[in-house]
């Protein structure tokens, strides 16, 4: 149940997340703020940049993604600030451009060459990685800057990839980690697929790589507040959770990955081939075929640095895996850490007694010695190049070795580059090799390049992950070959720098994506000829498709083509991936000259270029205002992205002249935080959600200055009281109030297992738990006494957790300038009610364990009907009206109690009046001593 209370939301800081990198000193001692030793100080940081908004959009065509991240945030600190931004990308995509709007100035990106020297550069930095083969992981892109002090900034990331096929399924990661509760979130993706959507799903949130930092309600199904809307060819997924529901998933702000996964619809055998504006692309994916046998020598290994879970996870994988050999496979498998240790002399077939054997021999593993990388190897190739040899199984049967190590080579041949031509001149391109790189001290690179060289793919397995659940999925991936010896070919007259044609395997569930340019734009079809073997036969697919795809020529030479996009992407990754292996110096020059023009042309972040930014003043364009902010930088930026609005190519161009238009205005003037929106009056306002009826219900209670309210009343059950005091204003010049009112303290009371109090304003925070501590509101901060944990987010809020299942979170709303009628004050949310008890009661906890319906009244003569709402026993007159909450940045649609609260309550307003800020009171209701007495023609206060 959703429980509001409070006008404006604290907004926070950005993207991947934003930290502070210039330390501050340290002002806990100036404070008085001293731990006392009951007292566990888990964290403190200085204060931090307050986010505005987060906002990630993703356009999905044709398995093409272009993405945008955009946020907007104020250096609340007294100095300057140097902050790190931090986007986690998908280790596939590369960066188009990255801008930032930091006060009156524009950073404008340009991917240049990377031996320029002009412009300010960006500190761009990457993690460990696989571009070469799409490995599943991230990436990391960093930027520093200086933000003044009280000045604003707004950071614009771009980011474009292909999709890769995995298990049957198009996956698309979008990472939402802002490190805060955030007052604006929003995640949009549009997804068009011309062949057809199907088997479109979104996962829940997944958690955090750093264990603990996420917890969700629930574990399956779309994250809450998500809106899916979808037909054949199109869908649309915004997830746009409110700060409480963001709460409710993780209290610090840090969410996850946001994953939409998808597949389309497919006919013919041939393929998908898609043709735009003189491009092509063929998405070869076939199915229904028999599944190749397998050859397969699994190489683990058994040092010492694989003692422990490691080990025991990798032998519990190894397990499962052998269970899924089909018969038709043949098997081996290999232990190595400074010896060679081989379970048998060749490979063995499939049975149920072989299955079970080599079970009792991985069993039998123990960890211990060095790792010799190259002489596992070598062997695993010498036994299946012999059992190839000696069975003349060659053109039906696939080759694999899949290959784990935690650690670097150590014993025998240690050299890389070495190891890397023995495996190659072994291998001779007719065996895959499968490698897997478990925890930080593994010779990554090394993995990528062996698996690149020699047809496989690699994973990188991080330290605190379950490394045998990450074999049993890579080896999924791989466990149904399908075709091997694939050549994709076209009329050699037709076509024009096609990318990679030759395969050496397709497994089930993956995708064979080949892009082209026509070298005749008046083709009128394209010969298409796809040739395979299989467990069976040599198999030939032909066809002939359409080369024109109908309206593509119109919207303009200015409308964007994905489809070049798509092709430019592989390409520029297949460069890099031959620059990067190249022995040969001249070839490997003429390689990284070919990349680095297609990445600038393209305008991709890759090793060869450069992101540098360029300083310009900020000014309006002629003909729109100044609060339309930066056009010309918004127009450069969404060049690369287009905007669909329709499933037609034409509808898709004409959509981009009309954003040319009338850009979208991301970088919008920032408006002053903390003002309370024109749509509300800043006396308390109510919001309260009956998920069970699907209604969410607002109303507003008029109360005195100095007025102390019951908001949580439990004292009996779990032992919580929560009060709130009101503080006074004038009304706004013109209003029909004569004063309003605003929440200045919220006390808390614990009285289970043991007594404790805290008492919150936008000041400070006291903790009473024995000893007294104080912690100032201007410092982040968290501690923890008695099963109380406070955790201070500097100048925005305070979440408290009892026991680990309460939480309250109390949002801090201060006014750089007030008006007359402003106060400071506080907005209060129960994030978390399961530990409270079924008799809570007060202005809040009432409503815990209720439920509600709308009716319809009678109408009289001459009159409209009116609608009602009833709650357990009350008749509300209630309007379907749309509130602004959160300072008037969000917009709430709900059934308002209009005049006043007086028929939704129990009893009167003066029922829930408490003598002082630490009055726990009776916890009252219905059958409680003490309970108030209904009085229904209660009006305002």
């Amino acid at each position: 149940m959703l429980l509001l209370l409070g006008l404006s939301l604290g907004l926070r800081l950005c993207a991947g997340s934003l930290e502070a990198a210039r330390p501050q000193d340290d002002t806990s001692e100036q404070s008085g703020l001293r731990g006392p030793r009951q007292v566990r100080l888990l964290q403190r940081l200085k204060t931090k940049p307050l986010m505005t908004e987060f906002w990630v959009k993703s356009t999905i065509i044709s398995r093409y993604a272009f993405t945008t991240v955009s946020c907007r945030m104020l250096n609340r600190a007294s100095e300057d600030q140097e902050i790190e931004f931090q986007m986690q990308i998908p280790a596939a995509a590369f960066i188009t451009n990255f801008t930032m709007l930091i006060g009156s100035k524009v950073y404008q990106g340009e991917i240049t060459q990377r031996d320029k020297k002009s412009g300010d550069k960006v500190k761009e930095k990457r993690n460990k990685t696989s571009e070469d083969n799409g490995e599943k992981g991230t990436e990391m892109f960093r930027a520093s800057v200086v933000i003044p002090s009280k000045d604003k900034a707004a950071f614009l990331l771009s980011y474009e990839e292909l999709l890769r096929r995995r298990l049957g399924k198009y996956e698309h990661v979008i990472s939402v980690r802002p490190q805060q509760l955030v007052g604006r979130l929003t995640v949009e993706v549009n997804v068009l697929e011309r062949s057809g959507i199907t088997a479109l799903e979104v996962l829940p949130l997944q958690r955090s790589r750093q264990r603990g930092s996420v917890r969700g309600e629930d574990d399956s199904g779309p994250p809450p507040s998500t809106v899916i809307n979808q037909n054949d060819t199109f869908a649309k997924i915004i997830f746009k959770p409110t700060v409480v529901q963001q709460a409710k998933i993780a209290q610090n702000g840090i969410l996850g990955d946001f994953i939409v996964r998808y597949d389309v619809n497919r006919e013919q055998s041939i393929g998908d081939i898609q043709v735009l504006n003189g491009y092509f692309v063929h998405y070869f994916a076939p199915k229904d075929l028999p599944p190749l046998p397998k050859n397969v020598v699994f190489v683990l290994d058994s040092s010492a640095s694989m003692v422990g879970t490691k080990l025991r996870q990798t032998k519990d994988a190894l397990f499962t895996i052998l269970h899924d050999l089909r018969p038709q496979d043949h098997f081996n498998i290999i232990g190595f850490s400074n010896r060679i240790k081989v379970w048998q002399d060749h490979l063995v077939s499939v049975t149920p007694d072989n299955v079970r054997d080599g079970k009792v021999y991985i069993h039998h593993m123990s960890p211990s010695g060095g790792t010799d990388i190259n002489g596992a190897l070598q062997t695993a190739i010498r036994l299946l190049n012999d059992y190839v040899a000696h069975n003349d199984v060659g053109d039906r049967s696939v080759s694999l070795i899949i290959f784990l190590t935690d650690g670097k080579p150590t014993v025998g041949e240690t050299h890389t580059l070495k190891i890397l031509n023995n495996t190659k001149e072994a291998a001779r391109g007719q065996i895959c090799i499968f490698t897997i790189g478990i925890g930080d001290d593994v010779d990554f690179k090394l993995l990528e390049r062996l698996s690149l060289e020699n047809c496989g793919l690699t994973r990188h397995v991080p330290e605190e992950e379950d490394a045998g659940a990450q074999l049993i999925g890579f080896y999924d991936e791989i466990r149904t070959p399908l075709l091997s010896d694939i050549r994709v070919d076209y009329p050699p007259a037709a076509v024009e720098r096609v990318t990679r044609t030759l395969f050496p395997n397709y497994f089930n569930g993956s995708e064979i994506v080949v892009a082209g340019k026509l070298a005749h734009r008046s083709v009128d079809r394209l010969h298409v000829e796809v040739t395979a073997s299989n467990s069976r036969k040599f198999l030939v697919l032909k066809a002939d498709v359409p080369a024109q795809a109908p309206d593509a020529d119109e919207g303009g030479a200015g409308a964007p083509n994905p489809l070049q996009r798509l092709w430019s992407y592989l390409r520029t990754r297949e460069l890099l991936g031959a620059w990067r292996h190249s022995h040969d110096e001249s070839q490997r020059e003429q390689l990284g000259r070919q990349a680095q023009a297609l990445a600038v042309a393209a305008s991709f972040l890759t090793p060869l270029t450069a992101l540098h930014l360029r300083a310009e003043e900020l000014q309006a364009p002629q003909g729109v205002s100044a609060a339309a902010g930066p056009e010309p930088v918004m127009q450069s930026l969404r060049g690369a992205g287009p905007q669909p609005g329709n499933l037609a190519w034409r509808r898709l161009t004409h959509e981009k002249i009309v954003h040319r238009k009338h850009p979208v205005n991301v970088f919008s003037v920032f408006s002053v935080l903390f003002l309370t929106g024109p749509a509300v009056d800043g006396d308390p306002h109510f919001v309260v959600d009956f998920p069970l009826s699907n209604l969410t219900v607002c109303f507003t209670i008029d109360g005195q200055p100095g007025d102390i309210l019951r908001l949580i009343s439990d004292h009996e059950g779990s032992g919580l009281t929560v009060n709130g005091e009101l503080v006074g204003a004038p009304a706004p010049p013109g209003g029909h109030k004569r004063q309003r009112t605003y929440f200045r303290t919220i006390t808390i009371l614990v009285n289970k297992p043991e007594r404790s109090y805290l008492e919150i304003t936008p000041s400070r925070v006291i903790l009473d738990g024995g000893d007294r501590l104080v912690l100032p509101c201007n410092q982040s901060t968290v501690v923890g006494s008695r099963g109380l944990q406070v955790s201070v987010s500097a100048r925005a809020n305070v979440t408290v957790t009892i026991q680990g299942t309460v939480t309250f979170v109390i949002l801090i709303h201060l006014y750089k300038k007030p008006a007359a009628y402003q106060r400071d004050h506080l907005g209060f949310y129960i994030a978390s009610s399961e530990g409270l008890s079924r008799s809570c009661h007060g202005l809040l906890g009432q409503f815990l364990n209720r439920d509600a319906t709308l009716t319809r009244e009678p109408a009289g003569l001459g009159e409209a009907s009116a609608t009602a709402l009833q709650v357990r026993g009350h008749r509300v007159p209630v309007v379907w009206k749309q509130r602004r909450i959160y300072n008037g940045e969000e917009q709430v649609d709900c059934w308002f109690a209009k005049n006043s609260a007086a028929q939704l309550i129990d009893g009167a307003y003066e029922d829930y009046l408490a003598a002082h800020p630490f009055d726990s009171g009776t916890a009252f209701g219905p059958g409680h001593p003490g309970a108030p007495t209904p009085r229904p023609e209660w009006g305002h206060a």
